[in-house]
């Protein structure tokens, strides 16, 4: 990189990203408060360890040419997946999930495994952007993010594998691939998590049974009900390659939505705990289970309440320092913010996250490298989903699914690996020019 280059990096998005590292460090320090004043907790000194290693591999990449990554993809994409396969049958469980151990410190290999996944889809995408058959180009996309998603999942950890959807989505569309396909996996998305909660939603909410719904965890009467609907399917094929009638290919679009809904669903209520199923039902109604799985969202949005427009003030949270708020540095740490800074607190952080998407967007229309525009598409994708489920969760509009706040959560793993993707971002607006 040329010296002249540093004027280039992008400070209106690295600013706002320091910010939160900040704001983050201060609050997890906050965490580690009880109410007496006594510190329990010394996460803020290794948090502002990784933030400071993480500001240093954002400035490295800056200056470190992106387009090295396009010729490793595969590489990178294939050695990420041995850790992760490695975690999946020999990991730690640590809050329910596996983590990989080094000795005395646990990574999270799935957190690097969303930016090799990137990586490698943003090059096939550039490489068949010519390509005249959108179909296959959308089958092989998905196989590239189905499957460390799939080994994700059979950790089991359920939030970190939902970020490969919108990464999935988000890059496909900017890179041409037809709405139809688009919708089709966002359709198949929805109507699976609908499967899914169905059936607990009958048992914990509704409390009765209906009959209709017995075929969701019935395996016997699933098959036969995808046995039909596959010749349903088969119909309309053959109708559709015959005459070319439109009605026939939706038919068959639809039919096609339902069968992998129905089987996902089913596979995935096999492979998922029980308490992270409970988690989705909590999310409908906290009340449910007030002293269990509905305790998180119930003290969350107590603490988000509390701290009304000002917010109680830096160190005077109450549910924080009185510590009801589990995993209140980590994955509620928006709610001890919230409590303490207020509304105002809020928008700001809102305020900033807006900036750093607005800033990739901004990134991602001006380069003139199709790998560096599919790359940013798929950053924005997961620094926005991120964003969005775990504010989200935290104000029980979203269901508890255990991923970070990036830049403000307590935890190495999320930290360099969100730094990491703000420096390919920040190496593609320095080189957004040439090629």
């Amino acid at each position: 990189m040329r010296s002249r280059d540093i004027l280039e990096i992008d400070f209106l998005l690295l600013f706002p990203v320091m910010v939160l590292l900040v704001i983050g460090i201060l609050f997890i320090y906050s965490s580690g408060i009880t109410s007496s004043g006594e510190m329990v907790s010394n996460e803020y000194i290794r948090q502002i360890i990784w933030a400071s290693t993480g500001f240093l591999i954002a400035v490295f990449f800056a200056m470190f040419n992106y387009r090295r990554f396009y010729n490793i993809s595969l590489y990178l994409y294939l050695l990420i997946l041995i850790p992760l396969l490695y975690t999946c049958i020999f990991g730690r469980m640590v809050y329910g999930t596996r983590w990989l151990r080094i000795g005395s410190f646990g990574i999270q290999v799935s957190e690097f495994a969303k930016l090799t996944t990137i990586i490698l889809l943003a090059r096939f995408l550039a490489d068949s952007k010519r390509s005249g058959n959108s179909f296959i180009r959308f089958i092989v996309s998905c196989i590239i993010v189905f499957v460390p998603m799939g080994i994700v999942l059979i950790q089991p950890d359920l939030g970190t594998a939902l970020v490969f959807i919108p990464i999935l989505l988000s890059m496909t569309y900017v890179a041409g691939i037809p709405m139809r396909y688009v919708m089709f996996s966002a359709s198949c998305i929805l109507l699976t998590g609908l499967f899914m909660v169905l059936p607990l939603w009958q048992t914990y909410i509704l409390r009765k049974s209906l009959s209709v719904l017995v075929i969701l965890t019935n395996l016997r009467l699933l098959t036969i009900l995808v046995l039909a609907l596959g010749i349903i399917a088969a119909i309309a094929l053959f109708g559709y390659l015959n005459y070319r009638k439109w009605y026939f290919f939706w038919i068959l679009y639809i039919v096609a939505i339902i069968i992998f809904s129905l089987g996902a669903s089913y596979v995935i209520r096999q492979v998922l705990k029980n308490y992270q199923l409970m988690r989705l039902i909590v999310f409908l109604d906290p009340n449910v289970d007030p002293r269990g799985a509905g305790w998180n969202i119930i003290q969350s949005m107590t603490a988000i309440g509390a701290g009304g427009f000002n917010g109680q003030g830096y160190l005077q949270g109450t549910q924080s320092h009185y510590r009801f708020l589990p995993e209140q540095s980590t994955d509620f740490i928006f709610s001890i913010f919230s409590e303490e800074a207020g509304f105002i607190g809020g928008i700001i952080v809102f305020a900033l996250y807006l900036i750093i998407c607005l800033r990739l967007l901004r990134v991602m229309k001006t380069t003139i490298d199709p790998f560096a525009t599919y790359l940013c598409a798929g950053l924005a994708g997961m620094y926005s989903f991120h964003f969005l489920i775990n504010v989200g969760m935290t104000m029980g509009i979203m269901p508890i699914t255990g991923i970070p706040l990036l830049f403000m959560s307590y935890g190495g793993s999320s930290v360099l690996s969100a730094m990491t993707g703000i420096g390919l971002a920040l190496s593609i607006h320095v080189r957004r020019h040439y090629h």
